[in-house]
């Protein structure tokens, strides 16, 4: 088991949250919202550079594109699968596929690298031997989401080719739960690059920076 006082040493985002100490203290019972860290300064959607706006306006299509799969997880719950919901299904991970690894690769060939940099330049990073920055967790999450949406696709396919009745709802089941997973981590991680990463990337980059990386997008 990993020790607390290990993760409050790596973990960068609570690095980050520290260095602009609200006072409020936490216990390991009572922690902070994900969704509203300690500390967590904000900048308006008006006030990002456009690059950090277009890939912001990608995270609203993903955002609902979410919301139509966990509506379809939680139609598959009460009345089981049938053509639509298995249409949509394969929407969604069509879309995971083409859209949302597209737009996991823009990032990391982009503003990720740069603003890697530039965070351990400035010391906003974890005090472990590794210098662990934000960057890094975002990047651990393109890696998690695409490894949780293979198993959840896979899930799916076995749950639907089982000819066992009882199995094939475990399995039905397991695929839905592992898929309401899949739906938290990237909402999560949305929220995170859209408040804590790009608004460090406006506040640390340079506007011929991130110019230049817009121009560089395949």
């Amino acid at each position: 088991m990993i020790e607390l006082k290990v993760i409050n040493k790596v973990d960068p985002l609570k690095r980050i949250a520290e260095k602009h100490d609200t006072g409020d203290e936490y216990s390991p019972m009572d922690p902070p919202d994900a969704y509203a860290p300690p500390g967590l300064e904000k900048v308006d959607y008006k006030d990002m550079h456009p690059f950090l706006q277009e890939l912001m306006d990608e995270h609203k299509i993903a955002a609902e594109k979410l919301k139509i799969f966990e509506e379809t997880l939680l139609n598959m719950q009460k009345t089981g699968v049938d053509r639509k919901t298995f249409a949509q299904l394969g929407d969604f991970f069509e879309f995971f596929d083409l859209s949302i690894t597209k737009h996991n690769r823009k990032e990391e060939k982009t503003v990720f690298p740069f603003l890697h940099r530039k965070l351990k330049e400035i010391g906003e990073h974890s005090n472990g031997p590794d210098e662990v920055t934000a960057v890094d967790m975002m990047e651990d999450d393109h890696i998690k989401s695409l490894q949780l949406a293979a198993v959840v696709f896979n899930f799916f396919g076995i749950a639907m080719n089982l000819p066992d009745a009882p199995s094939r709802l475990i399995v039905l089941d397991t695929a839905i739960e592992q898929g309401k997973a899949l739906i938290e981590l990237l909402r999560l991680h949305i929220f995170r690059e859209d408040n804590i990463v790009f608004a460090l990337a406006n506040r640390h980059l340079s506007v011929a920076e991130l110019d230049n990386l817009s121009r560089h997008v395949d």
